[in-house]
């Protein structure tokens, strides 16, 4: 698969697209907390037969708060990885710069967004849901590594949003219309991102020795360990709230179905579909035959 991405028609796009947060979220925009926020693609509530149908909405509205709350983290460590690498081309391709400039204005709106979510969350279901963190920590341990491995890391969460949005959101007429407005507004930016990470792989690696891209891979991995890692401790916090939000104390057999289903859910939503998207496949495919061969061993854990 090849691609036409360039500077400027990424910039023009971006320049199209148009939002507030205060627009988005807040005042009369509430969620509608009768309906389910995710489709069960991502949340797989229904898998849990143990569950009646308000309690598979309340656990979906859960699987739905941290799913924002996994944005906004990781925009926590995408923002300054696009600054440090805009920094070095500042006097160089107008349209290259203005370009990477807007990304990180808009990736740190999208965490604006997030953070009102998660107030207006907090307010509607009663129900106070722990997540992982401090954000601060993670986008530090995440920036420790190799810069091309999070520019991997970086790729294949903007091309997951487009896979979530496009195949699962866009047509779902049984979600909640203010979550499902908010991913489309973060999808209509990540689109421009996604392009964008797509030629700064490529930037980065064209910069890499062979031995280099190895250790990116290695690297990669790395951080892909450290998200499952949060993943299952995510698993926990939510059957938690799902515990006291419906005070309802699952047997010991319903809690190992429980996490065992949510935690390959998170995977395959956090991970494998990222993994797995064509455009960051052959992003992958142009480190080499045996990098690409790698990720597609990996990837099938995923999903």
């Amino acid at each position: 698969m090849t691609h036409q991405f360039n500077y400027k028609d990424a910039l023009a796009a971006s320049e199209k697209v148009t939002w507030r947060v205060e627009d988005i979220i807040g005042g009369e925009r509430k969620l509608d907390f009768s309906k389910p926020f995710l489709p069960d693609s991502l949340a797989r509530v229904s898998d849990m037969t143990f569950l009646d149908r308000e309690e598979q909405i309340t656990l979906n509205q859960i699987r739905g708060h941290g799913y924002l709350c996994m944005f906004g983290l990781v925009e926590e460590f995408i923002l300054p990885f696009v600054l440090d690498h805009v920094q070095p081309t500042l006097h160089g391709d107008d349209h290259q710069v203005r370009a990477f400039l807007n990304f990180a204005a808009e990736e740190a709106k999208h965490i604006h967004l997030f953070n009102r979510f998660r107030e207006e969350f907090q307010k509607g279901f009663g129900t106070p849901c722990d997540f992982v963190g401090p954000a601060d920590e993670i986008s530090k341990a995440v920036l420790a590594h190799h810069p091309l491995a999070v520019a991997l890391v970086t790729l294949g969460i903007e091309w997951m949003t487009q896979k979530h949005f496009t195949e699962s959101v866009r047509d779902n007429q049984t979600l909640d219309p203010q979550f499902k407005s908010m991913l489309k507004h973060h999808w209509m930016e990540e689109l421009q991102h996604a392009q964008l990470d797509t030629l700064m792989v490529e930037a980065i690696a064209a910069r890499c020795t062979p031995e280099e891209i190895d250790q990116a891979v290695e690297d990669y991995m790395k951080i892909g360990g450290m998200v499952d890692g949060a993943l299952q401790q995510q698993t926990e916090f939510d059957l938690d709230a799902f515990e006291r939000a419906t005070g309802r104390t699952l047997t010991q057999t319903e809690q190992d179905v429980f996490r065992g289903v949510q935690h390959q859910a998170m995977r395959w939503t956090f991970l494998g579909s990222g993994m797995t998207h064509p455009q960051f496949v052959a992003s992958v495919g142009k480190l080499g035959d045996g990098v690409k061969q790698t990720f597609a061993n990996v990837a099938p854990n995923f999903c």
